[in-house]
């Protein structure tokens, strides 16, 4: 199925109205903004229906936006005292556990994505829900709809905290039963909480507080520029939106 994005937004936004938010489409994969009431539905019928059968989830995460499109480094001019005088200590390299920053009440911090495809229409889709609740993330498990759901939800509880509602087996995959926190919160110190060693006077692991010291040597830095784009249609947009600022800058000279 060769669409144009405008043609697919339309095809979803006529199915399901305001039940979701049609996002842009880029590398020929459109996003869709879901609410949590209405996830498993959607979800359901994207699965079913004739027009989309998205048959498989090939990945499903979660994601955590705090701090996002905030830069470590925000500079315009150069000076004898280096980075240092411009960065803002936001990074998770910059604080140990007993010392991690209060997130506060930051409004559609977690969200989950799926990503689907249909081999009928030779299409991807992408699809996120954000948690209503920052607190305590919840969203209703896909794994009724896509089996495959599974192991991915179970990863997202894990490293985010997020739980998925009616999940049959919701516990850590990758982490330590005891692990303390989620690893890729971004109030969580890279540093971790804690060392593991085997002690061989007692013949087992021990935990131990952790002996690293929070250091950042890169700060993050956001640019602006096509650098890291390496999509042909992203770089000729940006090329055209260059040649018509230009042409209006002429046009008023």
């Amino acid at each position: 199925m060769n669409e144009t994005a405008k043609a697919i937004s339309d095809r979803f936004t006529e199915r399901f109205g305001d039940h979701v938010t049609v996002g842009a489409t880029l590398a020929g994969i459109t996003t869709l903004d879901v609410g949590v009431d209405d996830w498993q539905e959607v979800c359901r019928a994207l699965r079913d229906d004739d027009d989309f059968c998205f048959d498989q989830l090939t990945d499903l995460c979660g994601v955590d936006y705090l701090g996002y499109g905030l830069s470590e480094w925000e500079t315009d001019d150069a000076s004898q005292e280096g980075f240092s005088r411009g960065v803002e200590a936001l990074g998770p390299g910059r604080f140990k556990w007993s010392e991690r920053p209060e997130a506060g009440n930051v409004q559609q911090r977690f969200a989950v994505v799926a990503h689907l495809l249909s081999y009928r229409h030779n299409q991807r889709l992408r699809l996120r829900c954000f948690t209503p609740d920052e607190g305590l993330p919840v969203v209703p498990t896909l794994v009724d709809i896509w089996s495959s759901a599974n192991w991915y939800e179970r990863e997202a509880f894990d490293m985010f905290g997020i739980v998925f509602e009616g999940h049959p087996d919701l516990r850590r995959i990758l982490t330590d039963y005891g692990f303390t926190g989620h690893p890729f919160r971004k109030d969580f110190p890279l540093i971790g909480n804690v060392e593991v060693r085997y002690d061989e006077q007692k013949g087992r692991v021990v935990y131990e507080p952790v002996s690293i010291e929070p250091r950042v040597t890169v700060p993050r830095v956001l640019r602006e520029d096509s650098r890291y784009k390496t999509d042909d249609v992203d770089l000729a947009a940006d090329a055209q939106a260059e040649e018509a600022a230009a042409q209006g800058a002429d046009d008023n000279g």
